[in-house]
Parts: C-alpha cells; sequence; structure tokens
C-alpha cells in the first residue's frame, strides 16, 4: 500500500461517534477510518450503563434537560443540551434500525434509571449496552465498501500549514500522520474533512474503567495543532469500579445503584444519606466523593455495594455480565456485598466544539468523549455520553457534507520525516515515565485537589515532559512513545486548567476553594497552544 492515501472523509477513531458517522459519510464520499488497535477496541465497547432519551410517553424533554443541568453544575450550554435532547430519540431509533437489540419489556424498549435521572430513562442492552452498539455498527461498516477501516494506525501529528512551514491564525486541519504500529511506517492520509473520535484520556490515572487505548490521543494532538481545549479539569470519576487485584478496574455500572444497590461502609454501615437527599442515587460527583471520604476516615481501600436484598433471580437478569465476571473473583452479587473504588471514567472536556461538532480549526470536527460540546458542563449525567456521540456525529455529517463541493483536497504535504532518529532500546524510560504520570495524577490531581497538590503535580508533570520531548526528537515513533507523549500533554492540560479554577464545582473539587463561585467562575476554562 502507497504511503500516501486520499479521502474526501477521515476518521480517527472506531467508537460510536466515528462508525455512526462513517455510515452516513459513505453515502456522500470515500471514507477511511483509523484505529490503533483492533476495531472493537473502543470506549463505547466498554460502556455498560446505557443510553438517555426521551422515549416513554410519561417522559418529557423538559426533565431530561432539567436533569442534565443540574448535573452540570451550571456550566451546561443550554442550546447544546436542547440539541442532545430533543434530537436524542430520533438517533436511537437509528440504532435500533441498524440492528442494535436493546432489552425489552413485553415489546417496549425497557428503561433503567441511574443517578442524577428523575425518572426511568436508560435504554440498554442487558449492562453491555456498548458492546451491543458497537457490534451493530460494526457489522454495517464491514459490510460497506465504500468504507476503508485500517487497523493499527495510530495518529501521530494532525497536518495544518505548519508542516508547510506556513505561520497562520487561521489554522486548517488536511488530514493525519499515523503510525501503522505493525510495519513502523508513518503514512500520509489527506482529506477534505477529519472527525476526531479519539476517545477519552482515562489512563492518565492508575485506576481507570477506560480501556487502554483511551490515552488522550485527540485532545493532545489537536492542542498541538492551535485548536481550542475547554474545561479539562472535569474528570468524571465513576464511584464504583471492582476493587479486586486481578479485575482491572472493572466497572459496576451505575444501574445496579438504580435497582436498588445500597453503598455501605466495610462495618455494613449506610452513609451516602448523610452526603445527599438522594442517597446512593446522587450524581456520581457528590458519590465519588462520599466514598473518598469514607475511605479517607476509616483508612479503608474500598467500600461495598450491596444488591443482596434484590431478588437473585432479578440480579443475574438486569446484570449478567456484571454477575458472571464477579464470580469469576469468587464475589456472588446476588449473596455478597460487591468491593468497590472511585476509578477515572469520563473526562467532560475536551476538544472545543460548536453545535455542529466544528472545532476551531477549519476542516476539523470532533465528536464523542474526545470533544467538549457545552452539553456535559462541569459533571456528566449519566448515560449521556453514547447520546451525545449520536447527536453531534449527525449533525457534524449533515455540516460537512453541505460544504463538501467545494472542498480542494490537492494540497502538497511533504512525507513524514524521521532523519536524525534512531531506533532505541531505551523502552524502561518510556515504561516509567508512564507509571509515574499515572501515580502523579492519582496522587495530587484525583477526586479532591488543593494548590499545594497541583503545583507538585505540575512540577513532575514539566520535568517529565521535558525528558520525555528529547527522548521523542530523537527516537523513531512508536506506539508506546506516542501515547506516552499524549498521556503528558493531556496530564498538564487537567493540572492548568484545575489551577484557573479557583473553586469548586461539579466534579473539580479543591480543598482551598471548597465553595462554588457563580461571581467569577461561571465560565468554561479554555487553553490553546498558540
Amino acid at each position: 500500500m502507497t504511503n500516501e492515501l486520499k479521502t474526501d472523509f477521515l476518521i480517527i477513531g472506531s467508537g460510536i461517534a466515528g462508525l455512526s458517522f462513517a455510515l452516513k459519510a459513505a453515502e456522500k464520499g470515500s471514507v477511511v477510518i483509523i484505529t490503533k488497535k483492533e476495531r472493537s477496541d473502543s470506549n463505547t465497547n466498554w460502556a455498560q450503563g446505557g443510553i438517555a432519551a426521551v422515549v416513554d410517553p410519561n417522559d418529557t424533554f423538559g426533565s431530561h434537560i432539567a436533569d442534565t443541568l443540574d448535573a452540570g453544575a451550571g456550566l451546561c450550554n443550554l442550546a447544546a443540551v436542547e440539541v442532545l435532547v430533543h434530537e436524542g430519540p430520533d438517533r436511537v431509533r437509528e440504532l435500533i434500525a441498524l440492528g442494535a437489540n436493546f432489552t425489552t419489556d413485553h415489546g417496549e424498549l425497557a428503561l433503567g434509571r441511574e443517578g442524577g435521572h428523575s425518572v426511568n430513562r436508560i435504554v440498554h442492552a442487558a449492562d453491555l449496552t456498548g458492546h451491543e452498539v458497537e457490534r451493530a455498527l460494526l457489522a454495517k461498516v464491514a459490510a460497506n465498501p465504500g468504507i476503508t477501516l485500517l487497523e493499527h494506525h495510530l495518529s501521530v501529528e494532525l497536518i495544518t500549514e505548519h508542516h508547510l512551514k506556513q505561520k497562520t491564525n487561521d489554522i486548517t486541519c488536511y488530514g493525519v500522520y499515523a503510525l501503522d504500529s505493525r510495519s513502523g511506517v508513518v503514512k500520509k492520509i489527506l482529506a477534505k474533512c477529519t472527525l476526531l473520535a479519539t476517545g477519552g484520556c482515562g489512563q492518565i490515572y492508575l485506576h481507570t474503567t477506560n480501556p487502554g487505548i483511551a490515552t488522550g490521543d485527540g485532545v493532545a494532538m489537536a492542542y498541538r495543532a492551535g485548536a481550542e481545549i475547554r474545561n479539562m479539569e472535569f474528570v468524571q470519576f465513576h464511584p464504583t469500579s471492582l476493587f479486586h487485584p486481578d479485575a482491572k478496574s472493572f466497572l459496576i455500572t451505575e444501574a445496579v445503584r438504580g435497582e436498588g444497590g445500597v453503598l455501605r461502609t466495610q462495618k455494613g454501615d449506610e452513609f451516602m444519606h448523610k452526603y445527599d437527599a438522594r442517597g446512593s442515587l446522587a450524581p456520581r460527583d457528590i458519590v465519588a466523593r462520599a466514598i473518598d471520604s469514607e475511605m479517607k476516615k476509616s483508612g479503608d481501600e474500598f467500600v461495598y455495594l450491596d444488591i443482596t436484598h434484590v431478588a437473585a433471580e432479578k440480579v443475574r437478569e438486569h446484570f449478567p455480565n456484571i454477575y458472571e465476571r464477579c464470580l469469576h473473583y469468587g464475589i456472588d452479587i446476588t449473596k455478597d456485598m460487591i468491593p468497590v473504588v472511585p476509578a477515572a471514567h469520563y473526562s467532560c472536556g475536551g476538544v472545543a466544539t460548536n453545535l455542529f461538532g466544528q472545532t476551531t480549526l477549519n476542516r476539523l470536527y470532533a465528536c464523542g468523549e474526545v470533544s467538549s460540546t457545552g452539553v456535559h458542563g462541569a459533571n456528566r449525567l449519566a448515560s449521556n455520553s453514547l447520546l451525545e456521540a449520536l447527536v453531534f456525529s449527525h449533525r457534524a455529517f449533515h455540516h460537512i457534507t453541505g460544504r463538501l463541493k467545494d472542498i480542494q483536497n490537492d494540497v502538497a504535504f511533504p512525507d513524514w520525516d524521521e532523519s536524525g532518529t534512531a531506533n532505541s532500546e531505551e523502552w524502561i524510560l518510556v515504561s516509567h515515565n508512564r507509571k509515574e504520570v499515572q501515580q502523579v495524577m492519582s496522587d495530587y490531581v484525583g477526586i479532591v485537589r488543593s494548590d499545594l497538590r497541583l503545583e507538585r503535580a505540575l512540577r513532575r508533570i514539566d520535568f517529565l515532559k521535558t525528558e520525555t520531548e528529547a527522548y521523542y526528537k530523537r527516537t523513531k515513533v512508536s506506539e508506546e512513545l506516542l501515547e506516552l507523549r499524549n498521556l503528558i500533554k493531556v496530564a498538564r492540560l487537567i493540572v492548568e486548567a484545575a489551577m484557573k479554577r479557583r473553586e469548586s464545582r461539579g466534579l473539580h473539587f479543591t480543598t482551598d476553594f471548597p465553595n462554588r463561585d457563580d461571581k467569577h467562575f461561571s465560565t468554561d476554562t479554555v487553553l490553546r497552544s498558540f
């Protein structure tokens, strides 16, 4: 295969945002999808809970909007939330038409309920919703001859005027340099439209519910290219990941609490009522901080999630995957309480976009967790993420296709230049620095922060950045090195944003400024490299 490809649409990432966009884009032009692992490796595939949408006649758009705004703690963009809620049901129906098999009850969609929702509105496929959505979309993509899907291709840099040695404030994205990790060759992929759908950045923390691919690649690349980045301080920690040495932070979906699960201390005492009137169904940020507080007070490494009082048959029926996985680790959730601990789960910030998925760079769009549409504000409402990916990828598709005929794809860019670099055996530096950035972020930039912790984190991350950048300049690119570089960049963006927000709001809590300050900080935190 040639080391240069040209296409109408380039999609970076193979989750729900990228795949749903690809299926529509293939009707209008050529499509190339690149994904850095196997095609099904995505945050979407790991999503258990479901998709929030107003599909029950007894539910209302107003109620879903109100719940979203309440969770977002004053930072949601109302227009974006209204778009999400009003257009969401049609996007869910599209998924069903594509072959997604959601759980039903007497022929109707069975709707679950999760923390922060005032009514049952979670469309789900048992406790493996993301897996089912990914299956349905991949089947359609595989059958579409207009879509080329390149596995084991990792983005190195977005292609802009910078690669022509041109300086401009009106930056355009022309595609991407991508590493074929199997051959070691860096390819040049030029496109009329590039969609970032790279997912999240949970791997910057030691404990995360995200897959290993979630290294913040899209945010890091977009920032380096000059795109605006927004609200990176708001990292959502899922309150309940399984605490077990072999479980690798396996997620216990919030739907377990929606079905009656109760959080207890290791002594068996229910504690959430002390923190919020909604008890164990409070929004995730409140629950995560409550668990963190109880663990700090007791010195325990975990708390329990108890669903043993719910009928065993119902538990096995609603949560078959969780039941089997926990049983594998010797925990029968129908009889035993589940040991849980908070873990990094979702980034509410990301590459800033408008209501059509447009970033601040021409011809670059972003959808899904990599983006900041304004929907989530300071805290994401449960199960709004898959919906956001569907709604805004659909809007991005319609926006770009109306302009496609006017875009030329004939600018000549140089091949990737690796002169002056060499293969290196110093992989211990890469692995050590990755562990160190994860340790620093977990220790100092987790659920509870302070000025002192953030300052310490910044010093250590800047040292790691300097060391890693020097290594990057003299070494041939590799998957491990590129991921490390992106992790460090995103970690610094989170720290920088957290230091700017001198208040506590939503997912950002600092002991130095424990109260919300609407007078000075009711706006987004915006970062840009130039």
